[in-house]
């Protein structure tokens, strides 16, 4: 199976290359006021407004450092109702891809309440690579802050 690397800070991850839509470079985003802190902002891709995450904001608690390897990773998330949508993904050294099977990844035995997105671990010579789990990102209600349904009336 293929999976697209990037880091948070001086730790490598891994996202299933099937749930990728797109990798895009660092555009400049419509900041949401009162968004929480993880929250970067929003971009129009193709017509439609895409909300975006900073991966190393939520995970580290610190913004992605704005490199020339930074960028836009769009993921097919879930809604919520049964939908997919894009997400945006801010992640340094987003440079390369690997070739490992699923079962290459195995529980590190650590399970954070905090952070049900963070998986498995794989090791290769430069080390650890934990995998993100794209369904479990966010919270229901920064989900549903997100991808709020126009209700008709």
């Amino acid at each position: 199976m293929l999976f697209l690397l990037f880091q948070l800070g001086n730790d490598r991850y891994a996202l299933e290359a099937g749930q990728v839509a797109e990798v895009l470079p660092l555009v400049s985003l419509k900041q949401i006021p009162q968004a929480p802190p993880a929250v970067a902002g929003v971009f129009d891709f193709r017509g439609e407004p895409v909300p975006v995450v900073d991966l190393s904001q939520m995970a580290r608690g610190c913004p992605a450092r704005c490199r020339l390897s930074t960028r836009i990773i769009l993921v097919h998330y879930p809604d919520g109702n049964g939908d997919q949508r894009l997400l945006g993904l801010i992640a340094e050294r987003v440079t390369e891809t690997i070739r490992r099977d699923p079962s290459d990844f195995v529980v590190s035995g650590v399970a954070l309440d905090a952070a049900p997105y963070l998986g498995p671990l794989a090791t290769d010579a430069r080390g650890l690579i934990q995998r993100v789990d794209v369904d479990q990102l966010l919270t229901s209600a920064v989900r549903d802050l997100l991808f709020q349904q126009t209700v008709a009336s």
